[in-house]
């Protein structure tokens, strides 16, 4: 009777051991436990200690934390018919473990693989040019679509970010051709509304002198000041049709009475004031 007591009691200290392993576990804080009865869902317990029964409950350990995961490179076909690979990163946290645990097999992947169908058929939607100037609306569009797609999952997708597009070679250089004729149409434009807007001003100037007959001899005399100042063997300038104004005024006064009184055109009076030959030569 000694001799079994003495292989017995090990045998259940032992067992007592494995029961308890089997029956405590410890629940992290950003952990819980999915408990199953016999196979049928049971309740969520955690964090902290939990006490299952051996041989008829088990448990599934579920994270709660944001996950970042990689969503690897995605042969893409943009609305203009361009071909790229797309890269993006994915951040999804379980917000409900019963359902993450019973409605989907394997969440993680199962996510991944909808973040990456979604981006797909998102950016084809739209062409180049909207890929890369509108990146962050893009990647909000696929949040939203996935995050709707995994709420029955007890998954909330906070971020989607569409990291890299790569092009080829040659779309490269096609946008680097267009980049840079972008750049010389906006150059001929605004080359085109400083012309304008000089031709404007002169036009103003203009009418200020033509309105004021003084500002017009002043600008003139500035204009000689300056030649002056040049020190130029030579200077040509034209006689301002103010100052010979005079002298016609004076030729078509005379010349006027002497039609009236039935002279002759060609007299020898108009022609000394006019300083024609009189003809008597």
């Amino acid at each position: 009777m000694m001799d079994i007591s003495l292989y017995l009691l090990p045998a259940i200290a032992v067992l007592a051991l494995v029961l308890i392993g089997m029956a405590v576990r410890i629940i992290r804080q950003y952990e819980r436990a999915v408990v199953f009865t016999l196979g049928k869902f049971d309740r969520v317990k955690g964090p902290g200690l939990v006490l299952l029964i051996p041989f008829v409950q088990e448990m599934i350990r579920v994270d709660l934390r944001i996950q970042v995961v990689e969503i690897p490179s995605q042969d893409v076909i943009s609305r203009d018919n361009v071909s790229m690979k797309v890269d993006a990163v994915l951040y999804f946290n379980v917000t409900d473990p019963e359902r993450a645990t019973i409605q989907v097999q394997r969440y993680l992947s199962a996510t991944t693989m909808l973040a990456q169908t979604t981006l797909r058929a998102v950016l084809g939607q739209h062409d180049l040019d909207e890929m890369l100037s509108e990146r962050r609306k893009l990647s909000t569009d696929v949040q939203s679509i996935v995050d709707t797609q995994t709420e029955a999952w007890g998954i909330k997708v906070t971020n989607v970010e569409i990291r890299t597009v790569e092009l080829t070679d040659n779309m490269v250089r096609a946008i680097a051709k267009q980049a840079e004729a972008e750049r010389d149409r906006r150059a001929k434009v605004i080359h085109a509304e400083a012309e304008f807007q000089a031709s404007q001003t002169l036009v103003n100037a203009a009418k200020i002198l033509a309105s004021v007959p003084a500002a017009m001899q002043l600008r003139y005399l500035q204009t000689l000041t300056e030649i002056g100042a040049e020190q130029n063997s030579t200077v040509i300038f034209p006689m301002p049709i103010d100052i010979i104004k005079p002298f016609l005024d004076i030729v078509d006064k005379v010349a006027k009475p002497a039609a009236t009184n039935g002279a002759l055109i060609g007299s020898p009076q108009r022609d000394t004031v006019l300083g024609l030959p009189n003809g008597n030569g």
